[in-house]
């Protein structure tokens, strides 16, 4: 089950609260939270794409970029046997451990845009 929406580039998590019974969601991936509800599927994604173009809006307004920036380095926890059999099949494959993760990360992204 996948629990995100799509629209202009963006993207949202989706959450059902059965306390509340209702779905809601936040915009991923930018500086500021920006959340929507709705009581139905419908709901929910037409309440999204309203606060996607409002935000578009509002960073144009303010002449602000729109996705947040990342910095392209982050730590990753693994179990050490995951870690030592990394570092030896980047070795083998005579590059670093980091291009090796960097070449898994690719491949992940690429199976998902399939």
């Amino acid at each position: 089950m996948n629990n995100t929406l799509k629209y202009k580039g963006f993207f949202a998590s989706v959450v059902f609260s059965d306390e509340d019974n209702i779905l809601f969601g936040k915009i991923e991936g930018i500086d500021d939270l920006v959340m929507f509800e709705g009581s139905s599927v419908t709901e929910l994604k037409n309440m999204f794409k309203e606060a996607v173009d409002d935000y578009i809006e509002i960073c144009k307004q303010t002449n602000k970029p729109l996705l947040k920036s990342f910095k392209g380095s982050f730590n990753i926890r693994v179990k050490p046997e995951i870690h030592q059999k990394a570092a030896m099949l980047a070795t083998i494959q005579g590059i670093s451990l980091n291009q090796l993760v960097q070449k898994a990360i690719v491949k992940e992204i690429q199976l998902a845009n399939e």
